[in-house]
């Protein structure tokens, strides 16, 4: 029994040993699907790949180093999201959104984008208006100077910054997160136009003016127009005008 119990042991040296090694092979494989899946979805939702462009396991997995499992379940994963579409081909492609599809989007996120106003009117503090002045300052700045791409940054730092004030409420912060990341590979072309990015930063000015007279109806109301106002210059950027 004891040479028994000795090779036992030892049987359970050597599991106990390779544990951490299948471990981190195990860590490992989570790491890459979720990289992979978040390169992806970052490349569609900022644009890199174009609506309708196709997207194959093949030529993707050679660009990342990483073998087609990962990116075949990445690929599905965009697919539940709406994001890409399957061909009826090999592959897939970058989806297209019809004009009412975009209507829809836009209009939740108006939905959602008020409601959080109104609660940051009851909320914000003095040193939220200065901050979010001196957001405005810069896009006005780069605006004279032409700089179009950082009119865009510094839009999108200024509703950063009103996120901020409802990070305690993951629920909604999160779907504000994800709807206005879908919506940026729409929004990013039109604020290349100067006219879109001076609605922008007129729009801005609204939203401090409401803020700062205190009125939470008067807040969702105007916040709901400048996402509705995006949403006139994305249609017609896409389709042209009416």
């Amino acid at each position: 029994m004891i040479p028994l119990i000795g090779v036992l042991h030892r049987k359970l040296d050597t599991i106990m040993k390779k544990l951490p090694a299948a471990k981190k092979t195990a860590n490992n494989l989570i790491s890459a699907r979720e990289k992979t899946y978040e390169f992806l979805k970052e490349k569609v939702l900022s644009g890199q790949f174009r609506p309708g462009e196709r997207l194959t396991e093949e030529h993707l997995a050679a660009e990342l180093g990483v073998s087609r499992t990962p990116i075949r379940e990445a690929l599905h994963k965009l697919e539940l999201e709406g994001l890409v579409r399957p061909l009826e081909t090999r592959g897939f492609c970058v989806s297209q959104d019809t004009k009412e599809e975009i209507e829809e989007i836009f209009e939740i996120r108006a939905i959602l984008e008020g409601y959080a106003l109104r609660y940051v009117c009851e909320h914000i503090k003095k040193a939220t208006y200065l901050k979010l002045d001196a957001i405005i300052e810069k896009s006005e700045k780069a605006y004279r100077n032409r700089k179009i791409d950082a009119v865009f940054k510094y839009n999108t730092e200024f509703h950063d910054a009103l996120h901020a004030l409802i990070a305690h409420k993951p629920r909604l912060l999160s779907l504000m997160v994800d709807l206005r990341q879908y919506i940026l590979r729409y929004r990013k072309d039109t604020l290349q136009h100067m006219d879109g990015a001076c609605r922008s930063i007129d729009g801005h000015h609204k939203i401090m003016l409401a803020l700062r007279l205190g009125d939470p109806d008067l807040c969702e109301r105007i916040m709901r127009e400048h996402v509705r106002e995006a949403l006139e210059d994305a249609l017609r950027s896409l389709f042209g005008k009416n």
